[in-house]
């Protein structure tokens, strides 16, 4: 490796080398040219390629700042879109709410929870009992790893067929209409 030293500090690398010190694969370091970042020679023809790292970190800082501020200063027609694009988000969210096509987090937390407590009771309860009858008096490992999977999926089998997580666990609460409007007696 042949490292010059420049009058502005940094050092003069190749390509392989500039992608090597900032951690970024060759494929980045063309894309940087292709943005400006600044090339001590251009390499072809047996050429190799020559960068100094103090330039190249000055242009990454320069670059990286106006990355930054080009995403927090949106034109006008940005910002339009932007918000066209939310409007539409949440035009969908309420249509997929009225055809009941999403629940709340929270409620398909608690739904989830109550399933997978149903397939750890079902687990609990039921293995146990039914390996130790099956094991009762074996002393080959191979078997009885065979005996608990068995069982294990006959276990997870019914539960398939089980309804884990009911329609009622998944209603949308509605707060702000009033469903209770026969209970008044109307």
């Amino acid at each position: 490796m042949v490292v010059k030293k420049t009058k502005n500090r940094g050092r003069e690398v190749n390509r392989t080398e500039l992608a090597e010190i900032n951690g970024v694969s060759l494929p980045t370091v063309e894309s940087w040219v292709r943005r400006g970042c600044p090339v001590v020679q251009r390499g072809g023809r047996g050429r190799a390629w020559q960068f100094n790292t103090a330039e190249v970190r000055n242009w990454r800082e320069d670059d990286i700042r106006a990355e930054a501020s080009n995403a927090t200063h949106a034109n006008k027609d940005e910002l339009l879109l932007r918000k066209l694009r939310a409007e539409t988000e949440q035009v969908e969210l309420d249509l997929a709410k009225a055809r009941e096509q999403v629940v709340p987090v929270d409620q398909f937390e608690r739904a989830m929870t109550k399933a997978f407590g149903e397939v750890r009771a079902g687990l609990r309860n039921a293995l146990p009992g039914r390996v130790a009858r099956r094991l009762l008096g074996e002393s080959d490992e191979t078997k009885m790893k065979e005996v608990m999977l068995d069982e294990v999926d006959q276990i997870l089998l019914v539960l398939s067929d089980s309804d884990l997580i009911h329609e009622c666990d998944l209603e949308i609460e509605d707060d702000e209409e009033g469903d209770d409007e026969g209970a008044d007696g109307e």
